[in-house]
């Protein structure tokens, strides 16, 4: 198979990194394998037991002892759902009973006021998302409650400055609700699609009509939202070319801001609810690819850029705009443009990126209520980083955000000579530039418009823990 150059979209006065994404279908067949989304470096499996409540009030200390703190960034994660989706493969809790939301609610309320009280006096919050599960599970009334009780523990931004973000669940919410979120302080809003067709909806237990999506889209707009997401999956069953074609047709015609296109990954073993779906209805590694391919092509045409791993937004969108000017970040929610925070997380499950610590809540509602009933928070485990870490953290984000990295600019921020350091990493790199995924000179790394989309192996090169890590898919594949 041949390789196209897929133009994207964009005005003369922004970079090449707008220019163009090159589909090489040969290339991403042969590559593609398992590895890291990278949210975090190390990444979350690396994490390990003997890091607990304690450590996290050191790092905590630490950031107060070295003043001058940095905003924060917070996330709530709601875990329940009223159905499964059967390719689902978020820590949730299916449940009608709302009993137990308002159980958990009262229990992540005292989360978040311990974190509060930690935070004291530094404590201005630049960005807030809500994920889960479905977070407008919860009802209008108790959303209102805690963002007041948020509101009530921590400085948020002004609206026009920090980036508010919920996802909802078309099928949940009304129009009404949609108004009432933007009132609460919400200004960005995420929409599950994944596919409109109705086979493939069944396939997945996700009946979600085109109509109530739309009536979504255009509340949001209605209500003030500063930014509308979309996102869609391709992989999933039943799917083919022509209705993956079709709801991209529909999605661009309701003009979001953003539009991600996730991969579907198939891992039962891990994902007990996958074990729903109908293997031989999959579509094969070559469909799956040419869906990728219509994705790239039909997303660039109607004028969206390609923000790097699933995420394409309008050149005029935050993301677009950050990239553009070298302040795009990445975390556990995916690319933000608040790079320079401290992330603060509430809800099973949860991880909190605070100094140089990664600490992950309990994953079990029984765990988590536990440890709260003893005033501690409910971390189970995470990670010190080393100085090797933060080295290697920032240059796979500056790969994964900016797609480029300077050698100089590490060479002064650690007390290293690259060459010698990256000694064995740079011999696995120039396989990757003859394959024509990177280029390298004495000042640059630069990933190259074909290798764009397998940045992710890109990264891998220089990811120390990967060998040590054993057998078995533990990750998604890079493409």
């Amino acid at each position: 198979m041949h390789s196209n150059v897929i133009p994207v979209a964009a005005s003369p006065s922004y970079s090449a990194a707008y220019q163009s994404v090159e589909f090489d279908a040969e290339l991403l067949g042969r590559l593609a394998k398992s590895g890291p989304r990278y949210t975090s470096y190390p990444t979350a499996d690396r994490f390990s037991e003997s890091f607990g409540y304690r450590d996290y009030l050191q790092a905590v200390a630490g950031v107060r002892t070295r003043g001058g703190a940095k905003p924060l960034s917070l996330y709530l994660h709601i875990p329940f759902c009223d159905t499964v989706c059967y390719y689902c493969a978020c820590n949730k809790i299916v449940t009608k009973n709302r009993e137990k939301a308002a159980t958990y609610l009262a229990y992540l309320k005292r989360e978040v006021e311990m974190q509060g009280l930690l935070f004291s006096g530094m404590n201005e919050v630049e960005q807030l998302h809500f994920g889960g599960g479905t977070p407008t599970y919860l009802s209008d009334a108790q959303m209102g409650e805690l963002m007041a009780h948020l509101h009530r523990l921590f400085r948020f931004a002004p609206d026009g400055v920090g980036e508010y973000s919920i996802e909802v669940d078309p099928r949940t919410v009304t129009p009404e609700r949609v108004h009432s979120l933007r009132e609460q302080g919400f200004n960005r809003i995420s929409l599950g699609v994944q596919d409109f067709d109705p086979e493939v909806q069944k396939a997945v237990n996700r009946i979600q009509p085109e109509a109530e999506t739309r009536s979504v889209i255009d509340a949001a707009r209605g209500a003030g939202f500063r930014s509308v997401s979309v996102d869609l999956i391709y992989g999933l069953p039943r799917q083919t070319l022509k209705t993956i074609g079709e709801t991209l047709d529909k999605v661009i015609t309701c003009n979001p801001d953003r539009i991600a296109v996730y991969h579907y990954a198939h891992m039962p073993h891990l994902f007990k609810p996958q074990r729903r779906i109908n293997e031989s209805e999959l579509p094969s590694s070559d469909a799956k690819l040419a869906m990728l391919s219509l994705c790239i092509e039909r997303l660039s045409k109607a004028g969206y850029v390609y923000i790097g791993m699933d995420h394409f937004a309008k050149p005029t969108d935050d993301l677009a705009v950050a990239q553009q000017q070298g302040r795009l970040h990445r975390n556990f929610q995916g690319y933000s443009t608040h790079s320079d925070t401290d992330l603060v997380s509430c809800g099973v499950s949860a991880i909190s990126s605070v100094g140089a610590t990664y600490s992950q809540n309990v994953k079990t509602l029984d765990a988590y209520y536990d440890l709260l009933d003893c005033n501690e928070l409910p971390i189970a485990r995470g990670i010190r980083m080393t100085m090797d870490d933060a080295l290697r953290r920032t240059l796979i984000q500056k790969l994964m955000c900016q797609f480029e990295v300077s050698i100089p600019a590490l060479e002064q921020a650690f007390p290293i000579q690259f060459d010698e350091y990256f000694e064995s990493e740079l011999a696995q790199l120039r396989e990757l530039e003859r394959d024509g995924l990177v280029t390298r000179d004495a000042e640059w790394i630069t990933v190259s418009m074909k290798g764009r989309l397998l940045i992710r192996n890109v990264c891998m090169v220089f990811d120390r823990y990967l060998a040590s890590r054993g057998n078995g898919p533990r990750h998604s594949q890079t493409i």
